[in-house]
């Protein structure tokens, strides 16, 4: 684990554009972002995507980190990111459809991966709503505190509680 002194020479590092500290960030965040985007999308692709896509904005947007927690001004962006894909997603679900339409051709939908094996935890976080399972995975895949999470959310920590506790008791009874 780093000291909290050697993490601020790295952001300091990173801050003056030198690629070792980059890479020191990326050792030590790949994994949790890769898994929080990869349980929000269920495509290791996709998550590959959006994590090149994370750290790329890491890199554009470094100098804008001002003292404070660094993991909760990662997610945030992360979360961004993610909703960005959405957006972009639910965007070319309506040019398909709307193409397929010109056509005179029904649509099928599209298909995920056969041969991406998806666990049951997965499958019911899928199930749940968007915001939820973002909540979730803020909580527990990026280590977020209850505060931070309020924080990036722009909302009171006590409705921050709330919807967390509400989706953690429907995931339960999903995995039931």
């Amino acid at each position: 684990m780093v000291k909290s002194g050697d993490f601020g020479q790295i952001i300091a590092g990173c801050k003056k554009g030198r690629p070792e500290c980059f890479s020191q960030l990326l050792e030590m965040y790949s994994s949790r972002c890769y898994g929080y985007f990869y349980r929000l999308t269920g495509s290791r692709d996709a998550s590959d995507d959006l994590l090149s896509e994370l750290f790329v904005k890491l890199v554009e947007k470094i100098g804008s980190f001002k003292d404070g927690c660094f993991e909760s001004w990662l997610f945030k962006i992360a979360s961004n990111i993610f909703y960005d894909h959405l957006r972009d997603k639910h965007k070319q679900k309506k040019l398909i459809a709307g193409q397929t339409d010109e056509l005179g051709h029904e649509t099928e939908g599209i298909k995920s991966s056969d041969d991406e094996q998806i666990d049951n935890m997965q499958i019911q976080l899928g199930r749940l709503d968007m915001d939820t399972r973002e909540l979730i995975m803020l909580r527990f895949y990026s280590q977020a505190s209850f505060k931070e999470i309020a924080r990036m959310r722009d909302e009171p920590i006590g409705t921050t509680l709330s919807k967390l506790h509400r989706g953690l008791k429907k995931l339960r009874e999903l995995m039931e």
